[in-house]
């Protein structure tokens, strides 16, 4: 096949070491193939070698491609911020939800998910770096949400995301994601997903506990193959 495939056998390859590194199984560590900007035609090259998940950011491109791609049996996982006004598409046509970070927003997501399909299952977004910038509810509003967010019907909450502040200190790295994982150990709510690290991270976020990582630039290219 193509680069596409090489380079997802390069990922796999890092994400292996990783884990065997850090003393875990790694088929415990999930890939998330972040396909936002890339076109239908690379998702389904990148589903033939084996890659079923998919991460989008951008909810029109996302439900493009969906469409485009409705012979496939994919799993969609929105990862992006998320507007009021979204959330009834996102409900409706996502399996996975990685970017809650308000209780309003997971009412929504209850509300209207279809009663035909399984619960969504949510993942809340930490800013365990303080950014203004980033998205994610404060670590102290965490046991909060996520007991409020547990009971809502309709949604599954597996557990929690985050995007650190980026830095190439393997060190702080593995603090940001230690951070997030002692935090869901503190909820005591038995959640079973962190989703966290990316290219330039994985293995931080792999060494605390990743089981999710959400790889986009290594296994797409960093360049812009434009809509679907």
């Amino acid at each position: 096949m193509s680069t596409l495939a090489d380079n997802l056998s390069a990922i796999s390859a890092r994400i292996a070491s990783a884990a065997q590194a850090a003393g875990r199984d790694p088929a415990s560590v999930q890939l998330l193939a972040v396909s936002k900007t890339k076109p239908a035609s690379a998702i389904r090259e990148i589903h033939a070698a084996g890659v079923c998940d998919f991460g989008e950011n951008y909810l029109q491109e996302a439900l493009t491609k969906q469409q485009a791609l409705s012979d496939l049996p994919l799993i969609w996982h929105f990862i992006g911020p998320i507007q009021s006004n979204k959330t009834k598409a996102i409900a409706e046509h996502f399996d996975w939800v990685h970017s809650v970070d308000r209780l309003k927003i997971a009412q929504r997501l209850s509300e209207q998910r279809p009663a035909g399909l399984a619960p969504l299952n949510i993942c809340l977004q930490v800013n365990v770096s303080g950014e203004d910038s980033k998205s994610g509810c404060a670590p102290a509003d965490l046991p909060t949400l996520a007991k409020t967010v547990a009971a809502l019907p309709n949604l599954r909450l597996r557990g929690l995301m985050a995007i650190p502040e980026p830095t190439d200190d393997r060190a702080a790295q593995e603090a940001a994601f230690a951070t997030l994982r002692q935090l869901q150990e503190g909820l005591g709510l038995g959640l079973d997903t962190l989703s966290m690290g990316m290219s330039h991270d994985l293995e931080a976020a792999i060494a605390q506990g990743a089981t999710w990582v959400r790889i986009g630039t290594a296994l797409f290219g960093a360049r812009d193959y434009g809509q679907p």
